[in-house]
């Protein structure tokens, strides 16, 4: 054999030969891959498996548990009356009636006279409690608080609703969304909330007892694109609300974040498809059924059992 045919043979071995080694590495490295892929899958798994695991445990102490048992006695303990903003349409007329029906009295605050004395009217004739109304126009601002703290200077506020609101008139990309409506959104969603604890909070801490509950949305939760300042005012009342929480229940003061999804109210007359009742979105007194009893419970809930769902669904997205 010549020399060139010798180390054509050789270099053809040495080929060979690395040929093999670099198959052998990457079948082990397939292997080591799969095994890695494995444990990540395993772990996903199982992180998944607890996730839902907790889902179901918040549901049925936050929403199951709630409605086997009365809480009469946990939403009487905090006073005699009741505080409800935006009580004369949707969720806060039906979580009105609900805190009546537990022998609440009713405060309700809102800005069409007519519409307040009949609720209020039809109140105290069905459920037997005691009712008043304030005429107030959040839009105005800072203005109306005085007369409304006037008004409330002697009453035994044992919990208050902040429940007024405002929404777009149709989703919108923020510049065309007149600034009135923005403005709007921003006097009744936060600084009517915000003032409405100036007035009702201290009272509270004389007592040493008491309940705030602040509607939010379940807009809160994430970034709503074309209800931008809509869903941002509500999350800036989420946030608020939690920040209580940590200041003040300490000193006998319940502050519980409702943020519920879609209910059958006029707030979402635009669109037809939101304004039927189906398993995700409840009729507004079947909602404040629900929600009353988280009372005590959940210091930050959907306040029903399909939005709690829902939201579960979103924070794994």
């Amino acid at each position: 054999m010549s020399a060139y045919n010798f180390n054509i043979a050789m270099l053809g071995n040495i080929l060979q030969g690395t040929i093999v080694s670099l198959a052998k590495e990457v079948v082990q490295s397939y292997r080591n891959n799969l095994d890695i892929l494995a444990i990540v899958g395993a772990c996903y798994t199982v992180r998944k498996g607890l996730h839902l695991l907790n889902g179901c445990c918040s549901l049925i102490k936050h929403q199951v548990f709630p409605l086997l048992f009365s809480n009469t006695n946990t939403i009487l303990k905090y006073g005699e009356w009741a505080v409800v903003t935006g009580g004369s349409d949707g969720i806060g007329k039906a979580y009105a009636e609900e805190l009546a029906n537990h022998g609440v009295n009713i405060i309700l605050l809102g800005r069409s006279i007519q519409k307040l004395q009949n609720i209020s009217e039809a109140i105290a004739a069905t459920y037997g409690v005691k009712t008043r109304i304030i005429v107030a126009d959040f839009n105005k601002g800072p203005e109306v608080f005085p007369s409304i703290k006037e008004a409330l200077v002697d009453v035994d506020v044992g919990i208050l609703v902040n429940n007024a609101g405002v929404l777009y008139d149709y989703p919108a990309c923020l510049t065309e969304v007149p600034e009135e409506k923005s403005l709007e959104i921003i006097n009744v969603n936060i600084v009517a909330a915000v003032k409405m604890v100036y007035v009702v909070l201290p009272g509270m801490l004389q007592r040493k007892r008491g309940a705030i509950i602040n509607v939010s949305s379940i807009a809160s939760w994430k970034p709503v694109p074309l209800v931008t300042v809509y869903a941002a005012s509500k999350a800036f009342l989420d946030s608020f609300t939690q920040a209580l929480h940590y200041e003040y229940s300490s000193q006998g003061i319940f502050i519980q974040s409702l943020t519920p999804g879609f209910v059958v109210t006029k707030m979402i007359g635009y669109a037809e498809i939101l304004r039927k009742k189906s398993l995700f979105i409840p009729l507004a007194r079947e909602y404040a059924r629900s929600a009353v009893r988280t009372i005590g419970v959940s210091l930050r809930t959907t306040g029903y059992w399909s939005h709690s769902i829902m939201v579960n669904m979103m924070n794994e997205s």
